[in-house]
């Protein structure tokens, strides 16, 4: 097996290679320049000039990217002419008041979300960790850390349970090593996998169980709230002894989201089914009659925070469809005044 190979590479990848370079797979993201393992060493890249000016920034390389480098000659170092179609792509909605999305890491094929069996477990914030995973194209793996502190894990296992159907849930400890090896089976073949959770979870000690060997930094977490600080504070892969790769990055405890319309199908689609069979089409799950949520609701068959959480939701989409709009309409008011400028500047030919 080739270096490239045990990344992940195969016969697909390379049905997508468009240009003259050699294939390798982006590791580490530095601030403009990318490290890029390829079956000939690992080179410090650079996007080439023409690639930079002509794609969006959505479009640059990610950790997990596939790309085509050329070395330059006589250094470990290369330039990136193409970045192949990605099969999987986490994002979020950058920090702040933009609508801008931001990717987080991309080719994944499972989605590990990562909570801890103590105060940080929340099942709202997991709803939003599944609604982005489904959106993705990755496989969601849901990751119940610390086992060993926890002596009755059954509470926590029925509330993933009322709102991850069908989706696989581990408990672990990275102190006893109890599901430790079911984790690496999950990315056997030289899969991919990405850890996302909050600070103070346990991504990096699992990292470290995973690997058999002490890979990432470990902090304490405070004992009061089992909030922890940043350890990991940029994304990068890991190369698993056992096969498979793993992709950390930084906690995120506050999950806004982008565009995730498709996500919420999926991860509500409970909620979903019950609005389809409401009498009227445009009911607002009030007083209307036939109204299929309100009487979940009653019944008990839906229980109101779940309820809650998808109508939040659904009211932050449609802010940031809103958002983005304005945002598309102000650049194209900006761009054509720039044009009239630039048209006023210009000399008039005489006659």
């Amino acid at each position: 097996m080739t270096i490239i190979e045990n990344y992940g590479w195969n016969k697909n990848w390379q049905d997508k290679i468009e240009t003259n370079g050699v294939p390798g797979r982006v590791v580490l993201e530095h601030k403009n320049l990318y490290r890029v393992i390829t079956d000939h060493g690992e080179w410090l890249s650079s996007l080439s000039g023409k690639y930079r000016h002509s794609h969006a920034k959505s479009e640059f390389p990610c950790v997990g990217d596939w790309v085509v480098v050329e070395q330059m000659p006589g250094e470990e170092k290369g330039i990136i002419h193409q970045v192949l179609p990605r099969i999987s792509s986490f994002s979020r909605k950058a920090a702040g008041e933009t609508s801008d999305i931001q990717t987080i890491t991309v080719n994944v094929d499972y989605a590990f979300l990562v909570m801890s069996l103590n105060h940080d477990f929340n099942v709202r914030r997991l709803e939003r960790y599944l609604l982005a995973t489904w959106d993705s194209g990755a496989n969601p793996v849901i990751v119940l850390t610390k086992r060993d502190q926890c002596n009755n894990i059954e509470p926590y296992l029925e509330e993933v349970e009322s709102v991850a159907f069908g989706v696989p849930v581990h408990t672990v400890s990275s102190v006893t090593m109890e599901g430790i090896a079911e984790l690496q089976n999950v990315l056997a073949g030289s899969k991919t996998g990405a850890l996302l959770g909050s600070s103070g979870v346990g991504k990096s000690s699992l990292i470290n169980a995973l690997a058999g060997t002490e890979l990432m930094a470990v902090q304490d977490i405070r004992e009061d709230d089992s909030k922890g600080r940043h350890t990991t504070t940029h994304r990068e892969m890991v190369l698993l002894p056992s096969g498979g790769l793993l992709i950390d990055t930084p906690g995120m405890r506050e999950f806004q989201l982008g565009d995730y319309s498709e996500g919420v199908e999926s991860g509500f689609s409970d909620v979903e089914n019950l609005a389809d069979a409401c009498r009227f089409r445009d009911c607002a799950h009030g007083n209307e009659p036939g109204c299929a949520i309100r009487e979940a609701l009653e019944t008990g068959v839906l229980q109101p925070e779940r309820f809650r959480s998808y109508v939040k939701l659904k009211r932050e989409l449609a802010h940031m469809e809103r958002k983005s709009d304005l945002a598309a309409q102000k650049a194209e008011r900006s761009k054509w005044k720039q044009i009239t400028k630039d048209s006023r500047k210009r000399p008039v030919k005489k006659r």
